[in-house]
């Protein structure tokens, strides 16, 4: 194989996330978080050609950390401005409507995720320890 035929660290990066898709990872004292990514048709609102969802939960289940592209969301700093046109946000508490998120590929995501796990766990005092892995996912 010659080294123009490799995937770019991109496109490996984006399988390593595709491969979480169903993953719930079980915390220390209760937290989880799971993840949700597949490949679909790239819109306006997704133009990466991704639908994702990845949440910190609770012990009682509480989202604590969303980022997904499930629905727009306003425009961050004025409610004159327009939408953005890509869905892609994220939620800094369970009741934080969103705020847009720059998306730029698949690593600056994960990377992006779990940097506000890390600051929400630290400060509820939880370690980012994972004690187990469920796999939700439908054998095909």
């Amino acid at each position: 194989m010659c080294g123009h035929d490799m995937p770019m660290p991109s496109e490996y990066g984006l399988e390593f996330l595709l491969a979480f898709d169903g993953r719930i990872h079980h915390l220390e004292e209760g937290y989880w978080i799971k993840f949700e990514i597949e490949r679909v048709e790239a819109t306006k609102k997704r133009p990466h050609g991704l639908c994702y969802s990845f949440t910190l939960h609770a012990p009682d289940g509480a989202r604590l950390v969303g980022f997904d592209n499930a629905h727009g969301v306003p425009a961050k700093g004025a409610w004159f401005k327009r939408k953005p046109p890509a869905s892609d946000h994220w939620h800094r508490t369970k009741t934080d409507p969103g705020r847009p998120y720059q998306f730029k590929d698949a690593e600056t995501l994960i990377d992006d995720f779990f940097d506000e796990v890390d600051r929400v766990l630290a400060e509820r005092g939880i370690g980012t320890t994972v004690v187990e892995v469920e796999d939700t996912r439908r054998s095909k």
